[in-house]
């Protein structure tokens, strides 16, 4: 564990995107007990960290995610309670310009949760407007020296990019606790490409790996056509998964050698390369998987074998149009 004034940040935290998610995953109301069961089994096992977004749920179920972690929190009496840690992702809407809307948003979502412990700028918009995201850190910055918040954090930024906001912060002596980037075995850009990793352990900050499944590829479970999602994910599922096979087969051989699921070796392989992995869970089968993908880890040679079979995959996972450089 390690902490930045009061944060606590666990080996493992829990994706909450498809908690009021109806258009990609599903989200119906009557999941609700189902997702505080998840909540609570989360915490219990020292997974901690929840992570979401106020751009999360569509139509009238905006902001429904942050409503439902604030409950499921408030409701909470179990062990862990003090070590909770909820972290959400401010979007840099096009109409949110200035430090005073970025604070008035991380206020709205303050309130949808009870409180916000790590807030953070869900994308860089240094590709298309890099004006408009210094207003939006000031008001991040503008939430910590308030006291309203415990920590600041990325997410989709690359190292150049990284390098400047930090040297923004520092300016205000304010420390940026997490970074999180799309990484997974079929999602290596970000770390073997822009060095991220080496430049977060420079500045003391955090890694945290979203989508440490890449939408559920590596899980096994959708090695034939017949199994693929509809939808979007169906359309990505079938440009990847064939190609995906030999990584896919040497996920499973290591599985299958250590009696875990390709699931749980495909979380610990980010563990194992010092980030957080935040996989999502939307029922009990799907945490308890994700729980035990925690306290062991692979080692140097199955790693080594990982490496090598994701670096020949001739097309890798769609980065996140959003991620900088």
């Amino acid at each position: 564990m390690s902490s930045t004034k009061e944060l606590i940040l666990p080996q493992m935290g829990c994706g909450t995107w498809a908690w009021g998610n109806r258009l990609l995953w599903g989200y119906d109301q009557s999941m609700d007990p189902q997702l505080q069961a998840v909540f609570n089994l989360c915490v219990s096992n020292g997974v901690t960290l929840f992570d979401t977004g106020d751009s999360y749920g569509t139509g009238k179920l905006n902001g429904q995610s942050e409503k439902l972690l604030g409950k499921f929190e408030r409701e909470y009496q179990g062990v862990n309670k003090e070590r909770i840690c909820l972290a959400t992702k401010l979007a840099a809407y096009p109409w949110r310009l200035t430090a005073k809307s970025m604070v008035k948003a991380g206020i709205a979502s303050i309130e949808r949760m009870g409180r916000v412990d790590l807030a953070q700028l869900h994308w860089s918009t240094a590709n298309y407007f890099p004006w408009q995201e210094w207003q939006l850190l000031d008001g991040l910055a503008d939430l910590y020296e308030r006291g309203v918040i415990k920590g600041v954090g990325l997410s989709n930024y690359g190292t150049k990019r990284l390098r400047q906001v930090q040297q923004k912060f520092s300016d205000r002596n304010i420390p940026i606790a997490t970074l999180q980037v799309q990484y997974s075995l079929l999602s290596t850009y970000p770390i073997t490409e822009l060095g991220l990793k080496d430049t977060c352990d420079e500045l003391g900050i955090k890694l945290i790996a979203y989508s440490p499944l890449c939408l559920g590829i590596l899980t096994g479970k959708y090695n034939d056509p017949s199994t693929y999602p509809k939808g979007l994910r169906g359309i990505l599922f079938r440009r990847l998964v064939p190609e995906a096979k030999p990584l896919l087969d040497c996920l499973e051989a290591i599985a299958q050698s250590r009696h875990k699921t390709m699931a749980q070796v495909a979380i610990n392989w980010c563990i194992a390369k010092g980030a957080m992995p935040i996989p999502g869970a939307k029922n009990i089968k799907q945490a308890q998987e994700n729980i035990a993908a925690q306290d062991w880890l692979l080692d140097a040679g199955e790693i080594a074998e990982l490496d090598r079979a994701a670096a020949n995959i001739p097309r890798a996972m769609v980065q996140n149009i959003f991620q900088s450089k």
